[in-house]
C-alpha cells in the first residue's frame, strides 16, 4: 500500500531531484505493479509511460488511442501505489489549449507530480515510430500556456516535448523547445534525436534554456548513451520508459511456453517469485496489521 506522503510532497521532493547535479532516473510504468516496483527498487522517481498504459489497458500499439480520462485514471492508480513522484505522459493534452487546461488540472488532482505534452497533432503516435506530424509551434505555445496557467500547486511541473526532428530537423526542435520554454514549460524534451551529434546540438543549444530530458526509449531511434555521458551533457531527467513492460512481456511468454509445452508451469517457477513473496511485495503483511488493529 501506499505510504502516508500527500500529493503535494512528491511535487516538492521532484523539483529537489531534478536540482541535483547528477541527472534523476525515472523507469517507466504502466500500472501500480509496476510502479510500485519501481519504488521498491530503490529509485526516485517513476514515470507513467503513455506506450506501455496503451498496451497494457488495450494491447494496442501507442498510436492516440487511448482518451485523457483512461489516462488520467491509469495516473491515479499509480499515485494511490507509491509515495515516488509520478511523472505522467499526457500526450497532446486530448485536443486543442481549453482541453489542455483541464487536462493539466485533472492530472494534478490525481496526484501527478509533473505532466509530459507533446507537440504532435491529434491522434498522436509513439515518438520513435514514423509518420509524425506536428502541429504550429502558435499552437503548442498556446496549449503550453494554458497548462501553466491551469496548475494550482505551484510545484506541479510541466515538460513541454517536441518531435519536431523526425518532421523538421534538429534546427526547428531546438527552436521550438526554445519558444516552449519561453511560453512557462519548466522542462524541455527533444524527442528521438537519431546520432549523438544531435544529441550534443539539442544539449549545447539548450543549455541553461530549461532543465532538458531525455529519452533512453528502449529499442528507439535515439542511440543508448551512458548514464555519465547524458550527465556530462547536462540532461536532468533520463526517462526508461517501456523496459518494465518488455521484460514483463518476456517473462509472461516464457511461463506460458513452459505450461504450453508441458501442461504444468512447473518447470518455469524457479524463476519466479514465491506466492508468499509476491504477496509480502504488495503489501499482505500490512493488510493484517491493519486488519488486527481494527478488529
Amino acid at each position: 500500500m501506499k505510504s502516508s506522503v500527500t500529493p503535494v510532497a512528491p511535487r516538492r521532493r521532484l523539483r529537489e531531484l531534478l536540482a541535483q547535479s547528477s541527472p534523476l532516473v525515472a523507469p517507466g510504468a504502466y500500472d501500480a505493479l509496476s510502479a510500485l516496483l519501481v519504488e521498491q527498487a530503490g529509485f526516485d522517481a517513476v514515470y507513467m509511460t503513455g506506450f506501455g498504459t496503451t498496451a497494457g489497458l488495450l494491447g494496442r500499439p501507442d498510436v492516440g488511442l487511448l482518451t485523457g480520462s483512461e489516462m488520467a485514471d491509469n495516473a491515479r492508480r499509480i499515485v494511490a501505489a507509491t509515495g515516488l513522484p509520478v511523472i505522467a505522459d499526457g500526450d497532446t493534452g486530448y485536443g486543442n489549449a481549453l482541453n489542455v487546461h483541464r487536462t493539466v488540472q485533472v492530472y494534478e488532482q490525481a496526484g501527478v507530480a509533473a505532466i509530459q505534452l507533446e507537440d504532435q497533432v491529434t491522434p498522436k503516435r509513439c515518438g520513435h515510430m514514423a509518420g509524425k506530424q506536428i502541429v504550429p509551434v502558435a499552437e503548442m505555445v498556446g496549449k503550453i500556456r494554458a497548462a501553466v496557467d491551469a496548475r494550482r500547486d505551484p510545484d506541479f511541473l510541466v515538460i513541454a516535448r517536441t518531435d519536431a526532428v523526425a518532421v523538421d530537423g534538429v534546427d526547428s526542435a531546438v527552436e521550438r523547445a526554445r519558444s516552449f520554454a519561453e511560453a512557462g514549460a519548466d522542462l524541455l524534451f527533444v524527442e528521438a534525436p537519431t546520432s549523438e551529434t544531435d544529441i550534443e546540438q539539442v544539449a549545447r543549444e539548450l543549455a541553461g534554456v530549461a532543465p532538458l530530458v531525455f529519452n533512453w526509449a528502449e529499442g528507439g531511434k535515439t542511440p543508448p548513451l551512458t548514464l555519465d555521458r547524458m550527465a556530462e551533457l547536462g540532461f536532468s531527467l533520463v526517462l526508461y520508459p517501456i523496459g518494465t513492460l518488455l521484460a514483463a512481456t518476456a517473462g509472461m511468454r516464457m511461463l506460458l511456453e513452459t505450461l504450453r509445452k508441458d501442461g504444468t508451469p512447473q518447470a518455469a517457477l524457479p524463476g519466479l517469485p514465491g506466492f508468499d513473496e509476491f504477496t509480502e511485495l504488495v503489501g499482505l503483511p500490512e493488510v493484517r496489521e491493519m486488519e488486527h488493529r481494527y478488529r
